[in-house]
């Protein structure tokens, strides 16, 4: 169960994998978001989707929840983000096995662990690995990995470009915390210098809102392609496995481009324990981090210079 956001929920692939390698014959039921089900349905590790949002329910939808719970007679349950809300379910469901954080109501788990991690200690992908193994699950591969359809990028206005162009750079310029944002007309004077001066095709990656609040941020800019609110999640990866590299704060993208392999340059303040990138940070191979106390502090300079070394 990890119905949070896609980027988060992408970095339970290790202990998902953890489990499927552990226990003979494992079948894998994952509880999401909506937002997320597309994605969830791209894992090798996940035999089943159940889908659950962050919103309000009413009593009937909870108890149609825990019934359908009970029916799937399952073994164990592994909460990878705390919920008093699975707590509740997984246990009236009468399922034996319940793992998760000691909190928000964790005398109803039967295994369970503190949860420490907005100390920032270590990456995500170890504190899911560290659930996971309280019943002896574990791994040795803690990769990321997705099932990527080339051919759904054919459907985009766009696919003519993306699918002819060798030399294509990807931008993340959002953030859903306002508090790891580096400057919003930063990544706009970043694509004009990546355009101009390494002859790059830069594309413009997010979701429906960002295009809401900043439709005509990268207007007028020549060899850029903004494809901010026009794919799917799966398309996106697509979208993303034919760049040589993605530039982004610390967001859902940066763990989607793990997914498909590709480098990131990421940017993060570390000035918050919880927030960190030895959390947060990329895992693909070559990627880079730049961060510092304020992300005011991090140039256009340092960033076009870094990624013009990762591009050579």
């Amino acid at each position: 169960m990890r119905n949070d956001r896609f980027g988060e929920f992408l970095l339970v692939i290790p202990a998902l994998r953890a489990l499927k390698e552990t226990f003979a014959d494992t079948r894998v039921i994952a509880v999401v978001d909506p937002y997320v089900k597309e994605l969830a349905g791209c894992i090798p590790f996940i035999d089943e989707i159940m889908v659950w949002g962050r919103n309000r329910h009413s009593l009937s939808e909870k108890l149609w929840l825990i019934g359908l719970l009970r029916k799937k007679n399952i073994d164990i349950a592994v909460m990878f983000n705390p919920s008093k809300e699975f707590n509740v379910f997984t246990w009236m469901a009468g399922i034996p096995l319940r793992l998760g954080y000691d909190r928000k109501w964790g005398f109803l788990l039967t295994h369970k662990i503190k949860d420490k991690k907005y100390l920032g200690q270590k990456h995500e992908i170890e504190y899911n690995l560290e659930l996971a193994g309280l019943i002896g699950a574990k791994t040795l591969d803690k990769t990321l990995s997705l099932k990527v359809e080339e051919g759904i990028i054919n459907t985009l206005p766009e696919a003519g470009i993306l699918k002819n162009s060798t030399n294509l750079v990807a931008l993340h310029a959002w953030t859903s915390d306002p508090v790891k944002q580096w400057p919003i007309a930063n990544f706009r004077e970043l694509a004009i210098r990546l355009i101009k001066d390494l002859g790059v095709r830069v594309i413009i990656i997010g979701g429906s809102q960002e295009s809401d609040r900043h439709s005509d941020l990268f207007e007028g800019c020549d060899n850029l392609l903004n494809l901010t609110g026009k794919t799917t999640l799966r398309q996106l990866a697509a979208v993303l496995n034919k760049c040589r590299l993605l530039i982004s704060g610390d967001s859902g993208p940066v763990h989607l481009a793990g997914c498909v392999g590709i480098p990131v340059l990421a940017i993060f303040r570390n000035d918050l324990p919880g927030k960190r990138a030895l959390r947060w940070g990329p895992v693909s191979n070559r990627s880079a981090v730049i961060e510092k106390e304020s992300l005011k502090d991090i140039t256009v300079e340092q960033v076009f210079l870094k990624a013009k070394e990762m591009l050579r």
